[in-house]
């Protein structure tokens, strides 16, 4: 096995023997990006030099018996919507095509805490907006078990570099699903915390009330093991927690003695894939034969929860990227005549809306009409606050079903990934992609995904499992229950 074929726990012990060093590790996976990346796009950015140069600085440390982080010498990839310092942050999109941070994420900051080598940005759908990583302003990325097919989104670039094995750990953003959809879709593990366990400091915000960022691996033990570095509190965000951060990566490895699981209805209704609904089921079973109890249960309000995200969402977009005008920062319009075109606008206004129509792509676009709509006179009582309403009584679901059972159990998509090209005419039909993970960011409560089959096609499918807010530690203990008695996750494509 190659050791890029590796798990990133299996790394790491390899790092820390002095079997491979960080150089050589680090090597391994910029030659393997150099080989499969123009057929994936993952990337927007690989770091070659300054990955090499912060390896070279891990293994000198350990020659010289220096203290080292919990990830000394390990890849990590980097989702393009968080702030690197000195280093070029897009966020997937032309209106910060040269916007150059000058200040890190405090997940970044962890990073360089812990050790870790920073291979590059990672592609992704503009501003976080889609399901599938075709809406980049510079190029889609394609799925590694079918070139021909979307990796999901927005964290599709994250997602596809550990299916094919460009990186070992990948952090991601999960506004609606955008960590769990494109996991999976691409056969890895991605885990979205509670809404507060993760600093979003530095975090190009997309919609601040749903906006986590989570990590991405091949298996459950690589997740707690990033997660462990991840979470905690930061002064510098006002929407932390201040929790304390069990040790995840120590204690993942023990088996839920009981295990309640819940199984909602609604999740297995009209429009989900046979296929899909059956592997899924088998997975159920599987926690049954591992002496999991499952319960079905009720949520009342999951059938609004498309409806209640795509107005709350929106609503945040369009007030966050309001800032985007061509006057403080980012792209500006190259009509610097800003030449009068028929219309009562003066020159500043022509400015704005032409700088807004070039830079933001349709989707963005689409997005913040709908979000300003939303807000407007006459119709933010009839939407956003109702919106706002449901919300809560989607989030009164969850506590009322988490008094019964322990998790919930079901589907991340109802298909398995999908063609490029076929839904992007059809937002609806994109948007309906979310529909089993957008809940759990509108109640703020933890998901992880992990494979759990494959269709006759070869195409990965996802299992998803909900926690209340800060058992990230049960969830990934559950999560390893399950990949102890599978080898899904030991798959890998063909490129």
């Amino acid at each position: 096995m190659s050791i890029i074929q590796k798990t990133a726990t299996e790394q790491l012990a390899l790092l820390r023997s002095g079997e491979i060093t960080s150089v050589e590790l680090t090597q391994a996976y910029l030659n393997r990006i150099h080989q499969v990346e123009p057929a994936i796009g993952a990337f927007l950015r690989v770091e070659s030099e300054a990955a090499l140069t912060q390896a070279a600085e891990v293994d000198r440390k350990r020659e010289t018996g220096e203290p080292l982080g919990k990830l000394a010498g390990l890849p990590v990839a980097i989702k393009d919507i968080l702030c690197t310092k000195d280093t070029p942050t897009t966020c997937g999109s032309k209106m910060l095509e040269n916007f150059v941070p000058p200040y890190n994420a405090t997940v970044v900051e962890k990073l360089q805490a812990a050790d870790a080598v920073i291979l590059g940005r990672t592609n992704m759908d503009e501003f976080a907006m889609g399901s599938s990583t075709e809406n980049s302003a510079y190029h889609p990325t394609q799925n590694p078990w079918d070139t021909s097919r979307i990796p999901g989104g927005s964290s599709g670039g994250a997602a596809a570099c550990i299916s094919a094995d460009m990186a070992p750990l990948s952090l991601g953003t999960d506004t609606g699903g955008s960590i769990r959809q494109p996991a999976a879709l691409c056969g890895c593990v991605g885990l979205k915390p509670t809404y507060g366990r993760v600093s979003r400091y530095g975090l190009i915000a997309f919609a601040s009330s749903l906006d986590q960022i989570g990590p991405l691996a091949k298996t459950v033990e690589d997740v707690a093991l990033l997660m462990e570095v991840l979470a905690g509190h930061d002064a510098l965000d006002s929407t932390s927690v201040d929790t304390p951060v069990p040790a995840y990566s120590g204690s993942v490895h023990q088996p839920l003695e009981s295990l309640t699981l819940g199984v909602v209805n609604q999740h297995f209704g009209a429009g989900i894939d046979a296929e899909i609904e059956a592997a899924v089921k088998q997975a159920i079973a599987t926690y049954t034969s591992l002496g999991a109890t499952i319960k079905n249960i009720e949520m009342p309000h999951a059938d609004y929860g498309i409806a209640t995200y795509y107005i709350i969402a929106p609503c945040e977009a369009s007030s966050n990227l309001a800032r985007y005008d061509g006057a403080h920062y980012g792209y500006r319009t190259d009509h610097a005549e800003l030449v009068e075109d028929g219309t009562d606008e003066g020159p500043l206004v022509r400015m704005y809306r032409k700088t807004r129509s070039e830079g933001f792509g349709a989707e963005v676009q689409r997005r913040i009409m709908l979000g300003t709509y939303a807000l407007s006179e006459g119709y933010y009582d009839a939407f956003y606050l109702k919106a706002l309403k449901v919300r809560r009584l989607i989030r009164q679901d969850y506590d009322n079903a988490f008094g019964e059972v322990d998790m919930i159990i079901g589907p991340v998509t109802a298909n398995a990934a999908f063609s490029k090209g076929e839904k992007t005419s059809d937002p609806m039909a994109m948007y309906l992609e979310d529909l089993y993970t957008v809940t759990a960011n509108l109640a703020g409560v933890a998901g992880i995904s992990l494979p759990c089959g494959f269709t006759k096609s070869g195409l990965p499918i996802g299992l998803q499992l909900q926690a209340a807010p800060f058992q990230e530690e049960k969830l990934l203990r559950a999560a390893q229950m399950f990949q102890n008695a599978t080898d899904f996750h030991t798959r890998r494509p063909e490129l």
